[in-house]
């Protein structure tokens, strides 16, 4: 099995920043794509930011030249550095992992429990 334990939600104000943190754990082999999802009341959730094992990033426009992700790999870490928040940016923020397990040999997507992040003034 694998958890996704993520951190540093919160609230802040408009204009301000944030870290949110995911650390993946368990039965692992290999992690290949991690990332951030995000929802907001009454919309659809929608990818944020990816990350490959090696390193190359993509992001949603909308969060473009704010927000960028970063990994530790052999942290099984990924991160999301949240710069010049606006409030539409306030949403539930979910991490991802493509894992191959160690056990089951098996590639599935994992999620966190989400994190909250609130921007208002």
């Amino acid at each position: 099995q694998v958890q996704l334990v993520e951190s540093g939600g919160g609230l802040v104000q408009p204009g301000g920043s944030l870290r949110l943190s995911c650390a993946a754990s368990g039965s692992i082999f290999s992690i290949y794509d991690m990332g951030w999802h995000r929802q907001a009341p009454g919309k659809q959730r929608e990818l944020v930011a990816g990350i490959t094992s090696g390193g190359s990033t993509n992001y949603a426009d909308s969060v473009k030249g704010r927000f960028t992700i970063s990994r530790d790999n052999r942290k099984n870490t990924v991160y999301l550095q949240l710069n010049s928040l606006k409030p539409e940016d306030t949403a539930v923020y979910y991490c991802y992992a493509d894992v191959l397990g160690s056990r089951s040999r098996k590639r599935d997507d994992y999620w966190g429990q989400g994190t909250q992040v609130t921007v208002s003034s």
